[in-house]
């Protein structure tokens, strides 16, 4: 069964990368100055995956071997592509912040998730992962056109992966376990590090939506030395609604917390007190 459904989510992940690679970011700050051709073949190529992706799904369900083994290598691929497209729109990130003057006041406090800044480097390395991917694609529809996939309307909706009120890894396919195994690593030797700290300590993760920032604290928030270093660890989804005293309330309700106290505070804090504890506010 677990098989049938790892196949069954990859048309949706094709899907989300494929709109990762139409984002306006790309092209209003040309990151991908040089590989503008090889840009629009991924595009074209991955809507040629797409168009079939319903017809092989079906087939791998019903246990066809070879739907099965190619969707498979469908998933791979696409998690390269998405590590790729990834750092593209970092890079766009990193020049956006800059332009409008914000670089600077990010601070060696906030987990930045940017690539180098030698645009030449940046452009010389990327144009090599590009061409890997479009290789690995160009194979992927060698392999479509031989299996005789036949085009098949399909909900095709991208599946937020990363977006939960719960710190569990979700992530079926886990797309960004890999790519994010240094961040991860750099930001659990820092809060490890603050053992004899008196002092809170505050990691913002910053980024516009889609970057795997839940996914990275996902795998913080769960690293065996962080779940043996905290004595207690919450997390709550803060989302659109960031009135104090219904945080708190919440930050006790969802970790299955039992405190008391006359105000929510009141109860974070008895919860909290004389203990080491990591907070995780996602989605803020």
């Amino acid at each position: 069964m677990a098989e049938v459904l790892a196949t069954m989510v990859v048309g949706s992940l094709v899907s989300m990368v494929k709109d990762k690679a139409s984002s306006y970011l790309l092209d209003q700050y040309k990151v991908m100055e040089g590989m503008e051709k090889e840009h629009e073949v991924l595009k074209r190529k991955l809507l040629n995956i797409l168009d079939v992706i319903t017809d092989a799904e079906e087939q791998a369900a019903a246990k066809r071997e070879g739907a099965k083994a190619w969707l498979e290598k469908v998933r791979k691929v696409t998690h390269q592509a998405n590590d790729v497209l990834d750092e593209f729109k970092y890079e766009a990130l990193r020049r956006k912040a800059k332009e409008e003057g914000r670089y600077k006041d990010l601070g060696m406090d906030v987990i930045k998730l940017f690539p180098t800044h030698n645009r030449i480097v940046f452009r010389y390395k990327m144009a090599n992962k590009l061409r890997m991917i479009l290789q690995e694609i160009d194979d992927l529809i060698k392999e479509m056109n031989d299996f005789r996939f036949r085009f098949k309307l399909g909900p095709l909706e991208p599946i937020n992966y990363l977006r939960q009120n719960n710190p569990d890894i979700i992530d079926p396919v886990n797309i960004a376990k890999e790519s994010r195994a240094q961040e991860k690593k750099d930001v659990v030797d820092r809060l490890l590090g603050q053992a004899s700290s008196p002092d809170l300590t505050v990691l913002p993760i910053v980024g516009m939506g889609g970057l795997s920032k839940t996914t990275l604290a996902q795998l913080i928030y769960n690293d065996p030395e962080i779940r043996k270093h905290f004595q207690l660890r919450l997390w709550v989804c803060v989302s659109d609604n960031f009135e104090v005293d219904s945080l708190a309330d919440r930050i006790v309700k969802e970790n299955g917390c039992e405190a008391s106290g006359s105000s929510a505070l009141d109860k974070l804090h008895n919860v909290v007190k004389g203990k080491r504890y990591l907070l995780v506010l996602d989605d803020v």
